[in-house]
């Protein structure tokens, strides 16, 4: 089915309501939510809204929670999100790393213990809207793993994403790179898996460590809580090696140097989905004249579009450029929705006593 993104938002602020988030916090994650899915990035969008509503009935996503400055030095930032909502937790942060940063023209900022914070470029986004460059390197604990080191066959990390954004100048978007370290985003297989459809090939493998195109191998690490009759494989690290080592650093990056902890099992596991981030914010004005950055980069663009296409139906596109098309064509048209995501998410919704008919297509 396809819902038009005001309707599905006014459904879904209810839903954050109802967990007891403020009308300002539910408005940063109604909108992070609702972006997502207008990008085109649905592993990231209103279908975790189950998630959530299971963490905060167990008591382990916490609604309200604003970011505890646990260190504010020079050129340093480091936050604890006391297990509070990642987008609105993050959001905070961010935004005073910002502040910090235009005037020093540098800064580390880590946070740790933060709730799921969503789709990683939203901050990368938020950074170059002020002319901002920045890096965000992110680890995912609290859960098993469910990604395999090259080479293994089992899961060692999760997907761990990384984020590189690049202000432009006027109105132009700014350059997005945005990606999971793995092959395939874990919420993307969760769509696979309700939609019914099969993966493409070299993305995860069996438990015995074999190439599988089933998405339902990481069934276990998606529902918990539900009987699966496959035993648990794992996704691929993207580019192999490379991939490995990004996911690696993450973790040492993201998960330790933030003052948060890394994947490996000493440390307790409750179930939920918690992020660490490290990110490094640069003021490009302390480096270079504007007119000489805006000025070469835009050659270098103008150059890297100047190869001819491989394909008549795919122009070379910037990282970032395929979501603000997204953007565009969903928003006119609406957001497309599986059935069992939509019933998982009324099904939240009834735990909540959240009316059903507000959302009713």
């Amino acid at each position: 089915m396809v819902i038009d993104s005001k309707k599905l938002e006014t459904f879904i602020r209810e839903i954050f309501l109802a967990m007891h988030c403020s009308a300002n916090e539910t408005s940063i994650i109604t909108h992070h939510l609702i972006t997502a899915n207008l990008m085109g990035h649905d592993s990231h969008g209103v279908g975790m809204i189950p998630i959530y509503v299971k963490n905060f009935h167990e008591q382990i996503l916490l609604p309200n929670v604003n970011p505890i400055t646990i260190k504010d030095e020079s050129n340093i930032l480091i936050f604890d999100g006391k297990r509070g909502f990642g987008q609105a937790i993050t959001d905070r942060a961010i935004k005073k790393g910002i502040e910090k940063c235009k005037k020093t023209g540098l800064l580390l900022m880590g946070i740790n213990n933060s709730g799921h914070m969503g789709r990683i470029g939203t901050y990368g986004e938020m950074c170059a809207k002020q002319n901002l460059i920045s890096i965000h390197f992110v680890n995912v604990i609290d859960r098993s793993p469910s990604v395999a080191p090259f080479g293994g066959t089992q899961a060692r990390f999760g997907t761990n994403p990384i984020c590189i954004a690049m202000p432009r100048k006027g109105q132009l978007n700014p350059i997005i790179l945005d990606f999971a370290t793995s092959k395939v985003a874990v919420g993307k297989i969760r769509v696979a898996i309700n939609k019914g459809e099969k993966l493409p090939n070299d993305l995860v493998i069996d438990h015995k460590g074999d190439p599988t195109n089933d998405p339902r191998v990481l069934e276990q690490h998606i529902y918990p809580n539900e009987k699966s009759s496959i035993p648990e494989g794992a996704v691929l690290p993207m580019g192999n090696y490379k991939g490995f080592g990004l996911s690696l650093f993450c973790e040492i990056l993201g998960g330790l140097l933030s003052g948060g902890k890394t994947i490996q099992p000493g440390h307790d596991r409750l179930g939920g989905v918690v992020n660490n981030m490290m990110s490094i914010l640069i003021d490009p004005k302390y480096l270079i004249e504007d007119s000489a950055l805006n000025k070469e980069l835009e050659l270098l663009i103008d150059y890297i579009k100047s190869s001819p296409n491989a394909s008549d139906d795919v122009p070379v596109m910037l990282p970032g450029e395929i979501e603000q098309k997204n953007m565009k064509y969903r928003l006119k048209n609406g957001i497309p929705i599986d059935d069992k995501t939509f019933e998982q998410i009324l099904r939240a919704g009834d735990s909540l006593n959240v009316k059903r008919q507000n959302l009713i297509v």
